[in-house]
């Protein structure tokens, strides 16, 4: 006899199983591509898109663009589309990515740890007056950027870029960025090891490699044996800080996972001393786990910082050691405090060898293709053939002899480049804004640059460091949220109810010294109108409420909401 199975009086409702699909991490098995950027990176590799520029798209031009290439691949070569004109910042979040290209571009070209010489920043100046209507920004990752690039020009611009031995290779995309590194590596005196010889290795073994062309996200990299901290290391994907270790020496100081934007995290140290010559294979392990264990489903969680926040300093630690080192790496000691308040090299300083280095100031980090060939001259002229950019949107020009320095600097006050800005000048950064970029929603260079000017006006007394830092749209390109004042762009509500450009203020952040994020007092928001009497108010409060040696910093954090307002 066979058994029957009994059926229950009534089924249960079935329940839909559905199969989790992880974080996107390659070292886990998951490898289908779960949004359309890692699809267009499945689909062909963006080092691959040159040839089609070079062949096909400078040809045909704009029009012939695939779309995957023009918005996606295209950055590996430090292309992006740029905001058509007349577009308010209302529209920003509303409008379809093909309504805000302009049939230009913005390039960017790649200056690994801000090092040039005079002749490549002269073509850099030449390139922009003839195919970029004379645009040219520097930017706080020491790049300069260029805009109203025709496709059609890409390839000469190139020829000409990389006969003085420069690039556009990987400065945009999901691919190592460019290396920041100490723009007076190697000449300062106080210097602790010059990170040179890594900066260069990494480059050469690494950059424009297939290795690591397809990453979750961004990867950036600081290196710098300066005491003055002089790379915003905190808040790099991974960055190597100089330290003198008891027994072994100076070498470097390991960190992991920093970053801004929307989710700030400041970088984590691993406790890990690194010796000189193994900064490239230690980079390589920590960008492998990234490339192999990083997020890839969310575009908002594919950075670095997500992985380091979820595992620890200690799993990571362990996982690079074991998985990609092969070896333990040797404990060491944190960096020291920096002990000077500024950190951009501005000023005029002696070097190791008897001569003298420059620094100076362009506003809010925005000069020209012409004011660039004339930096260069004027280097040159001075007995100089080497100029840097900073993280600060800053320029030295290194190598100028004790009677030529008075020279200099005149020149270049001439050129509205002070070397001896005041706070203001000296102190605010910009990023690029609604002039170009297609997530801003508000200007920002010009009203850097006017509110530099009103600011002067006002206080000219004011002497104390200050940062004052403004950003288009809450992606911090200008890292708003480590400002003494950080000013995020923002539509806002005037006094007759409107809505206009303005800015939610963060107060109190900092990096080098007690690092960390600046606070939002609820509701405080200015337009821009109204950004220069703020921005004063505040100031004077400062002066009127600070404890003896008290940074702006510190005030703000313990400052009253009405002292802030």
């Amino acid at each position: 006899m066979t058994d029957t199975p009994q059926q229950p009086a009534a089924a249960a409702p079935r329940r839909k199983v559905s199969r989790h699909r992880g974080e996107g991490q390659w070292a886990v098995g998951h490898f289908t591509p779960l949004n359309g950027n890692e699809q267009f990176k499945k689909d062909d590799d963006g080092l691959n898109v040159r040839t089609r520029i070079e062949t096909i798209y400078s040809k045909r031009g704009f029009d012939s663009i695939d779309p995957n290439d023009l918005r996606g691949r295209m950055r590996w070569w430090g292309l992006y589309t740029q905001r058509k004109p007349g577009i308010d910042g209302g529209k920003t979040a509303v409008l379809e990515p093909e309504e805000l290209d302009d049939k230009y571009f913005m390039l960017r070209v790649r200056i690994d740890g801000g090092r040039l010489t005079t002749e490549q920043l002269r073509v850099i100046g030449e390139v922009s007056q003839e195919f970029a209507r004379g645009t040219a920004d520097v930017t706080d990752r020491q790049n300069i950027q260029l805009h109203w690039i025709r496709i059609e020009d890409v390839p000469e611009i190139w020829n000409r870029l990389e006969a003085v031995g420069l690039s556009t290779t990987e400065a945009c995309g999901d691919t190592p960025r460019v290396i920041i590194g100490s723009p007076v590596a190697g000449i300062a005196e106080d210097e602790i090891i010059d990170g040179t010889t890594a900066i260069d290795e990494i480059h050469r073994r690494y950059i424009g490699s297939k290795e690591f062309s397809n990453l979750p996200r961004k990867f950036k990299t600081a290196i710098s044996g300066s005491p003055l901290l002089d790379v915003a290391h905190e808040i790099n994907d991974v960055a190597f800080v100089g330290v003198e270790h008891p027994e072994h020496g100076p070498g470097f100081d390991l960190w992991v996972g920093g970053g801004l934007s929307t989710n700030p995290k400041i970088g984590v140290r691993l406790g890990a001393w690194v010796p000189l010559d193994e900064v490239p294979d230690v980079w390589a392990g920590v960008i492998g786990i990234f490339r192999d264990y990083g997020y890839r489903r969310l575009r908002t969680r594919a950075r670095l910082k997500f992985l380091v926040a979820d595992w620890g300093p200690e799993k990571f630690r362990q996982i690079l050691q074991d998985e990609y080192l092969k070896r333990e790496l040797v404990d060491g000691p944190a960096p020291a405090q920096p002990v000077q308040r500024w950190r951009d090299h501005v000023g005029v300083h002696r070097q190791k060898d008897g001569r003298f280095y420059v620094g100076f100031a362009p506003r809010v980090g925005r000069v020209d293709g012409t004011t660039l060939t004339k930096i260069a001259e004027l280097a040159e002229a001075h007995g100089s053939g080497r100029v840097r950019t900073t993280v600060e949107q800053k320029m030295i020009v290194l190598d100028v002899a004790e009677p030529q320095v008075e020279s200099l600097v005149a020149a270049l006050e001439a050129l509205d480049l002070t070397a001896r800005p005041s706070p203001f000048r000296r102190g605010t950064m910009a990023c690029t804004g609604i002039e170009y970029c297609k997530l801003a929603i508000v200007e920002t260079k010009a009203r850097g640059a006017a509110l530099i000017d009103e600011l002067e006006r006002r206080i000219p007394e004011f002497d104390e460091p200050i940062t004052i830092n403004l950003n288009g749209c809450p992606n911090a390109c200008a890292r708003i949220q480590v400002a003494d004042i950080g000013l995020k762009g923002q539509l806002v509500l005037d006094a007759k109810g409107e809505q206009v450009e303005g800015y939610q203020v963060h107060l109190g952040g900092a990096l080098g010294l007690a690092a960390g994020f600046g606070r939002k007092v609820r509701g405080l928001k200015v337009t821009s109108e109204e950004l220069p009497d703020y921005i004063e108010r505040v100031l004077k409060r400062f002066e009127e409420e600070r404890e003896d040696g008290e940074r702006f910093a510190a005030w703000a954090t313990r400052a009253s909401e009405e002292s802030l307002t």
